[in-house]
């Protein structure tokens, strides 16, 4: 891909309540990076925005059918297209996503074969091997203040019924784990936490494990039993075994709410297999995200082969920034900006792992980049 002159950006249709998009600020900036823009129609409705909200009195910026937003020199969205709108980009031109390179072999090959220019957000690391794009913090935070809503439903005010505080099993203590801690410890939302304190609520305690303790099981089985938010922020070596079977999930207290933050997903014909970090539980979208044990969408969404036996209500959402769309968006586009900028500058073919910080730090995101070394 030469420098690119446009960008399109396709709506994200994977499910109804998915309304992210990229805000009006964000297509100025590009527009004064000398960018056309091509939106889909209707893109940013879903929260209010019109086409004159992104216009701005640009003519740089036009609204476009589905297929030709995916036939510019340059496609962003965030969450990955589907295999059939992949072969809607031009061979040689750019797409920037959430591609998963590592547990998603099959969306690799498909780009690799239709000669797409692909540039992972998610593997867009800086030389400390850290994530720049990235909300880990809206992940956990989202995704305990679901479980916190699940749990406040059977104990009214948060109040367990022996008066001790909540107690909160964390796996992982990476990014997505540290902020796990500080968001269980304030009830997954501040408003809730100070309301909390003035009513002279118990709180919560959270405890926090790492490998050298989950595959130890009757470790395990003692902090389970105690558990009343059991939360998945693992990332695991091997993704092809769970870090909870199923059968621990019988340690855990009827009333106990399960909090995926991890969210990987069933690829069960990948080799080797990816399978979920907790086994047996679904993995939900911005549709669904809250599953109770007699949900009918648990067999729905979790195959056949993988043993579910032991269930407890279990909350997961394959995109916990979304629930908060708009902040989740700003704040993508601010870690972006400046990501962008060596881009637009010299084009796919002109990064280098020797130019600047951020160049850099793209190059190694870029289909290219994994192909030729296997990771970023």
């Amino acid at each position: 891909m030469s420098i690119p002159r446009s960008i399109g950006f396709p709506r994200m249709s994977k499910e109804a309540g998915e309304k992210r998009v990229f805000l009006p600020e964000f297509v100025q900036f590009l527009v004064r990076r000398g960018l056309r823009v091509g939106l889909e129609e209707g893109y940013g409705s879903r929260l209010g925005l019109t086409l004159n909200d992104y216009r701005q009195a640009s003519e740089a910026v036009r609204q476009c059918s589905r297929q030709q937003a995916f036939q510019q020199d340059l496609v962003l969205v965030l969450r990955a297209p589907a295999l059939d709108e992949l072969a809607l980009i031009r061979p040689g031109a750019g797409l920037i996503a959430m591609l998963h390179y590592p547990t998603r072999p099959w969306r690799v090959a498909a780009l690799r074969d239709q000669g797409i220019q692909a540039i992972s957000l998610d593997g867009i690391v800086g030389d400390n091997n850290l994530r720049l794009v990235e909300n880990m913090r809206a992940v956990a935070w989202n995704g305990l203040e679901v479980a916190f809503d699940v749990l406040e439903r059977q104990w009214p005010a948060l109040q367990r019924p022996d008066g001790e505080p909540i107690r909160v099993l964390i796996l992982g203590t990476g990014m997505v784990g540290k902020h796990a801690v500080d968001a269980a410890t304030k009830l997954g939302n501040v408003e809730r936490n100070n309301q909390h304190l003035q009513a002279g609520g118990p709180g919560a305690i959270a405890l926090t494990v790492g490998r050298n303790l989950t595959g130890r099981a009757p470790a395990m089985a003692q902090l389970l039993r105690q558990a009343d938010i059991l939360v998945d922020a693992t990332q695991r070596r091997d993704t092809s075994r769970p870090v909870v079977p199923n059968d621990w999930l019988a340690w855990l207290p009827a009333h106990a709410v399960i909090a995926d933050l991890a969210v990987d997903p069933y690829t069960l014909d990948a080799d080797p297999p990816v399978v979920r970090g907790i086994e047996g539980i679904p993995q939900g979208n911005l549709d669904q995200y809250i599953f109770a044990p007699d949900d009918p969408g648990w067999d729905r969404v979790v195959p056949a082969a993988i043993p579910s036996t032991h269930r407890r209500t279990v909350v997961s959402c394959y995109s916990w920034p979304g629930i908060h769309p708009e902040a989740c968006m700003r704040h993508y586009a601010g870690q972006l900006t400046p990501l962008l900028e060596p881009l637009l500058e010299k084009g796919y073919d002109g990064l280098s792992p020797a130019g600047g910080y951020f160049e850099r730090a793209l190059y190694r995101a870029t289909l290219r980049a994994w192909l030729e070394i296997g990771s970023p």
